[in-house]
């Protein structure tokens, strides 16, 4: 199973990362593994708080000042406030957003207005301290709490960037089986397909996650929609480590123990081996499964999102 849905996978984007001029002196930062990498798999929803919000381009330098409780958007050398013209634009176009069903977000970091996480505040005597949210972020965040949001400079670690990835194509799938019409059995399959991968992140979550759909003809439907997708993204949110992937590995060559020699179970259990201690990528040992799968007809793992929860040709777990 791959990761692909039929409908555009949308995603919103700091403009400034794919290039468009509109930083605030008039410059880009744009990133090329995004706008050339990724744009091949993704349709870009290009926003710029603050160039839309009608700050102009190029404009003065902004930053965030804490006063009191209060956090303020303000110009760096005079001082002008644009704290509630950001925030009525942000709470506008982030409504908006609605309609266009994004899948994911990428931000630009440090930004006062796009900053995920850790931007400046400066204390009124001028003392920045790392800590703050940009306003759009803070937003973003608000409306859409279960959405995959990132940081264009976090997408340099290998695994965040993987987790990322996987969870705006996880987000897709999840959106495109509950547009139509489905059925409890439906439900149970989409369920059944992300048991490995949802074991990789949380085993707990896999198995509260499995009471809400064993209690579906209990609960109204809008409900089960709203709480299994909120905890199949928190699930999803959860960092995969390396020692689960490899209980996953173990969980998927129990599926061979009567169709391999000894000697091909020995391969693959050396592999899985080699993963866990760092030796060899995940790529590794899932393609040695996959192609055992295959094989030998497993339909259960080849129905799994586990093994190919993304496009291949970004090689994602070549470096995880």
């Amino acid at each position: 199973m791959t990761g692909q849905s039929e409908s555009p996978i949308r995603i919103g984007v700091s403009s400034c990362l794919l290039g468009q001029k509109v930083r605030f002196d008039g410059g880009h930062k744009r990133d090329r593994y995004i706008d050339e990498v990724l744009g091949d798999h993704f349709e870009w929803v290009p926003v710029c708080p603050e160039a839309e919000a009608g700050l102009g381009t190029p404009r003065p330098s902004m930053r965030l000042v804490r006063e009191g409780d209060a956090v303020r958007l303000v110009e760096t050398k005079e001082g002008r406030d644009h704290t509630r013209r950001l925030e009525r634009y942000a709470e506008k176009r982030v409504r908006s957003l609605r309609a266009l069903e994004l899948c994911g977000y990428l931000l630009k970091r440090d930004s006062p207005s796009c900053g995920m996480a850790r931007v400046k505040i400066y204390s009124e005597k001028g003392m920045p301290e790392k800590n703050g949210i940009g306003l759009f972020a803070q937003e973003l965040q608000r409306v859409f709490p279960s959405l995959p949001i990132e940081e264009e400079g976090r997408l340099n670690d290998p695994n965040l960037r993987e987790s990322f990835i996987e969870r705006v194509f996880a987000y897709a799938r999840l959106r495109a089986f509950f547009r139509g019409r489905w059925t409890r059995g439906q439900a149970v399959a989409f369920h059944t397909a992300h048991k490995l991968q949802l074991m990789a992140h949380s085993l707990v979550a896999y198995r509260e996650l499995g009471r809400e759909v064993a209690a579906l003809a209990e609960t109204p439907r809008q409900e089960f929609r709203q709480r299994y997708s909120d905890a199949f993204m928190a699930a999803l949110a959860v960092k995969a480590t390396r020692g689960r992937n490899t209980n996953v590995l173990h969980h998927c060559a129990g599926y061979f123990k009567r169709v391999l020699d000894a000697g091909a179970r020995a391969e693959l259990a050396e592999l899985i081996e080699e993963y866990r201690t760092g030796f060899v990528p995940l790529v590794v040992p899932l393609t040695l499964i996959r192609h055992h799968a295959r094989q030998h007809e497993v339909s259960y793992l080849q129905g799994q999102t586990w093994l190919e929860p993304h496009p291949r040709e970004l090689m994602l777990r070549n470096h995880v």
